[in-house]
């Protein structure tokens, strides 16, 4: 069934993919954004590998391709609340997907101004649209774009549910009660602790007001096309590849093709779990066709397909391309090395068939990497973004630290 959808941040990297897929599918897409992931370009001094146009062109080049509208409206909705609070009304979406966050754990580690960015800008995004949704009696289906990275990365010898834990707790007259809680929240960095603020904003607009709410746990997306961004040039997602918002295969792909070592960090045994972009869009529309109903807990799911080591990445994409790898401090405050065991049995169960590393769509990803080369900035490769002060200061002093551009 058709339904009218909002996407809140559709300009963005899963936004505009995703945006373009359920237009496709025939439903009314409207695209609501402050384009902030451009000025920080901006701010950045770094663009896109791939160029992008106006999302005004954008939408006008998918008309012109498919017939399909895709409606654009420039609100930013963690600062404009009366004016996003009218928007919602006057159009009473369907369903609202929620991906206008600040994305970036490396961005979000820059600076006190940056962490303060980050947590305004998310935790006040992610209530004024709870809040508007209950002041205006909206019963649309939301779906929010979280983060595995809601779940640490420690290594506690159990796969990691999908979402929720079992636990038992012994009463004070010895008996032990069964109950279902969150996930223990264990972020590691101010990014990942707003989608853990995030959580705790769903559960109780779930329990006290009965919004139907789906929280999608995802993991580190890859890739660029999509189906819908294949149809025309000047449709092609962005792909970031500089130190702050550059997903870490996409970055060893495109330190391939310029022919620039692959940055491990630290023992590069960190394991991280990854999904393609076009599965990532397969998923909201699948979470979007199975909603809770009203008075139902929030519901979770675990949205990747695959986990890797980041050291077994780089090696992978070495023997693929030549291009040797180069192992650097890491200026992370996280283990050197873990393991990560993920349930993710509810998308599969829904029919969601993987796409997997070994598919050849990693030459594909270098295929344009390749095109775009003269787009690189190769100052902008290194990850600076130190988690600590003693980070920094230990990094800034080791000369083989890529922030001193001895790599190239």
């Amino acid at each position: 069934m058709a339904m009218k959808i909002a996407v809140l941040g559709g300009d963005g990297f899963v936004g505009w993919p995703t945006s373009l897929h359920l237009s496709d599918k025939g439903h009314e897409v409207h695209i609501v954004d402050n384009l902030s992931r451009r000025w920080i370009d901006a701010e950045l001094g770094v663009q896109s590998l791939t160029p992008m146009d106006s999302i005004q062109e954008r939408t006008r080049i998918w008309k012109e391709e498919t017939g399909n509208t895709i409606r654009f409206h420039l609100i930013d909705i963690a600062k404009d609340y009366e004016v996003f609070k009218a928007w919602l009304d006057g159009e009473r979406p369907d369903a609202i997907i929620h991906f206008a966050e600040q994305r970036a754990a490396p961005y979000s580690m820059k600076s006190d101004q940056h962490k303060n960015y980050t947590v305004n800008n998310n935790v006040s995004a992610t209530h004024h649209l709870l809040n508007a949704m209950v002041e205006l009696d909206l019963d649309a289906h939301l779906v929010h774009l979280g983060t595995m990275g809601v779940y640490g990365y420690s290594t506690v010898g159990a796969a990691i549910p999908e979402g929720y834990l079992p636990v038992g707790i012994e009463t004070m007259s010895g008996d032990t009660v069964r109950q279902e809680i969150l996930y223990p929240a264990n972020p590691g960095s101010i990014y990942h602790m707003t989608k853990c603020l995030d959580q705790l904003l769903f559960q109780f607009y779930a329990k006290n007001d009965a919004l139907r709410i789906t929280d999608l746990h995802q993991g580190i997306v890859w890739g660029t096309h999509t189906d819908q961004t294949r149809r025309h040039a000047q449709l092609i997602n962005r792909f970031d590849y500089d130190g702050d918002y550059g997903t870490v295969l996409n970055r060893f792909l495109i330190q391939a093709a310029i022919d620039y070592p692959l940055t491990v960090h630290g023992t590069g045994g960190q394991t991280r779990a990854f999904i393609h972009i076009q599965d990532s869009v397969r998923c909201v529309e699948l979470a979007l066709q199975n909603p809770p109903s009203r008075g139902d807990k929030v519901k979770v799911f675990n949205q990747m397909t695959e986990t890797h080591r980041v050291r077994d990445l780089a090696e992978m994409i070495s023997k693929m391309t030549g291009v040797r790898v180069a192992y650097l401090p890491n200026p992370r405050k996280e283990a050197a090395e873990n393991d990560l065991v993920v349930e993710n049995k509810q998308f599969l169960e829904l029919g969601l068939n993987p796409t997997t590393l070994e598919e050849g769509l990693l030459s594909e990803v270098v295929d344009v990497a390749k095109k775009f080369a003269y787009r690189v900035d190769r100052s902008r490769v290194p990850a600076v973004s130190a988690w600590t002060k003693e980070i920094a200061a230990d990094v800034e002093r080791d000369p083989e630290h890529p922030r001193l551009r001895s790599v190239s």
